[in-house]
């Protein structure tokens, strides 16, 4: 069966009463996952919601966020997870764009979206007036079967929405036979079995907590301890009691658990690989990681929405001959390096990094021109810039262009630029990515003024905060009289990362 939801009939028959998840002091074992998942599809089927309608998650990270993945793919639904960091207009042209039926959230969310017009509205916890309590609806069904809808392979198994390089997120459309091929990829690269479990840190709106690998555990019948929200103590107290095998940590989380001051002190040994990547890993910072985790392999990884994530890795061998390389791809997926006219260069040479197989995705919802762009003669071309050397070990030299990585975020500068520009003040405006101790990288805006504009750097950074998520607004606005150009016209970003700073 294709549909991912039918791995729950299959670990059901083998692994009943095994616990495969766990948040806290709760524990579901697959029985009780079963039931659970079987009674909210029943209420998402009263409710009218199955094959070919979208439903949002958002949510932090919660048993419910799984139960709600499983359910709504065993109607035959897609759910599309939201990231919490956004703003409420950014959410609101999401769930439009997205044409999306039904939204789960909690209530720290519920006044921000309870304007936002979609079909059903369900609420964790809390009771509030016009809301579903997701609780009620589960329960009103428990005991009842619902049998696992049949897919096609190029039906949805979910939309997942990336900044990319314009100035909207682009809705990725990911199929169930994505996700099989992903699942597969990471079972194969890892060797992951039912005695695995994933400690789940990162956001699981983001491919990274939750393909990473996620939802390839479950499939192989292992389990997932989830934390609500990424704490660097707090994931160190998770392995020691929980004994994970597994963890993926973006840079930024990576950072805050080598700054712990008795990281070396504490019980990783459960940790048998950890997935990273997002930015170069130079030799000292390597040997740290292996000094905390000394048990562990570090994957270091390429990937992107497009493709569920996890690409290439860096195999446990070479993690130091090899370091600055994200590995070698894994299996069902080819890389190529290509020249401007899509011809593949030779090996050391710098090129587009472009990839191919059915992991890929199948295009962007309701943009056939994005859709063109992105994927041709049957490669996907992500806009990255790498080489590959003679062993076939992928290197990434340059991410997508004018994409900023905060923390584990993707920041297109076009989005920034946009709010910039809706400002009557600002003639003018570029977003670039300055470094960041802790982030890695945030975003600076240089910005050109109307004559005789008293606008401060203060009042511009205000008007983005109300119209962006807190991590896209400018860290720092600095005003220029004219923004560097090429003879075409185009801003010259490369000259605005070397201006000298202003003491």
């Amino acid at each position: 069966m294709l549909n991912f939801a039918g791995i729950l009939d299959h670990n059901l028959g083998r692994y009943p009463d095994k616990t495969v998840l766990a948040q806290g002091e709760r524990r579901l074992s697959n029985r009780e996952l079963f039931a659970r998942v079987n009674a909210l599809a029943a209420g998402f089927r009263e409710l009218g919601i199955g094959r070919g309608d979208i439903v949002a998650l958002l949510l932090y990270n919660h048993v419910e966020f799984v139960e709600a993945v499983f359910a709504l793919n065993r109607v035959g639904a897609a759910f599309l997870p939201l990231n919490y960091r956004l703003s409420p207009s950014e959410w609101e042209f999401i769930l439009s764009h997205a044409e999306a039926t039904a939204i789960l959230t909690e209530p720290e969310f519920a006044g921000a979206v309870e304007g936002i017009p979609v079909r059903h509205k369900l609420l964790l916890g809390a009771e509030r007036d016009g809301w579903l309590a997701y609780d009620d609806l589960l329960s009103r069904h428990l005991g009842e079967e619902v049998p696992v809808e049949q897919v096609g392979p190029d039906d949805l198994q979910r939309l997942m929405y990336t900044s990319g390089t314009t100035s909207r997120p682009k809705g990725v459309r990911i199929t169930h036979t994505n996700l099989l091929y992903k699942n597969l990829g990471h079972l194969v690269e890892f060797g992951i079995t039912s005695a695995d479990t994933t400690l789940v840190c990162g956001p699981l709106y983001h491919v990274g907590g939750l393909d990473l690998p996620g939802l390839g555990t479950l499939h192989a019948g292992g389990g997932l301890v989830l934390l609500r929200k990424f704490d660097a103590r707090a994931v160190l107290d998770t392995i020691e009691r929980e004994r994970p095998t597994n963890v993926w940590l973006a840079p930024s989380m990576m950072n805050a658990l080598l700054q712990q001051p008795d990281v070396v002190r504490r019980d990783t040994s459960s940790i048998r690989f950890i997935i990273g990547g997002g930015e170069k890993m130079p030799v000292p910072l390597v040997e740290r990681i292996r000094s905390a985790f000394p048990s562990a392999w570090f994957a270091d990884a390429y990937g992107l929405t497009e493709t569920v994530s996890g690409d290439t890795f860096n195999d446990a061998e070479h993690m130091l001959a090899k370091v600055g390389s994200v590995g070698r791809p894994v299996v069902h997926l080819r890389v190529r390096i290509v020249d401007e006219l899509g011809a593949e260069v030779p090996p050391g040479q710098l090129g587009e990094i472009t990839l191919s197989g059915p992991k890929v995705f199948a295009g962007y919802w309701r943009d056939a021109e994005a859709t063109a762009k992105a994927l041709r003669d049957g490669w996907f071309h992500t806009g990255d810039i790498g080489r590959v050397d003679e062993d076939g070990y992928l290197y990434v030299e340059d991410r997508k262009k004018d994409m900023i990585v905060s923390g584990g975020e993707n920041i297109a500068t076009p989005e920034v630029e946009r709010v910039l520009y809706e400002h009557p003040e600002v003639v003018e405006a570029a977003v670039v990515g300055m470094p960041h101790e802790r982030w890695g990288e945030v975003p600076k805006a240089f910005v050109v003024l109307r004559p005789g504009s008293a606008l401060t750097a203060e009042e511009l950074t205000a008007f983005c905060r109300e119209r962006l998520a807190k991590f896209k607004v400018p860290a720092e606005v600095r005003f220029l009289g004219e923004l560097p150009r090429t003879p075409s016209g185009k801003v010259l970003k490369r000259d605005l990362r070397t201006l000298p700073v202003i003491a």
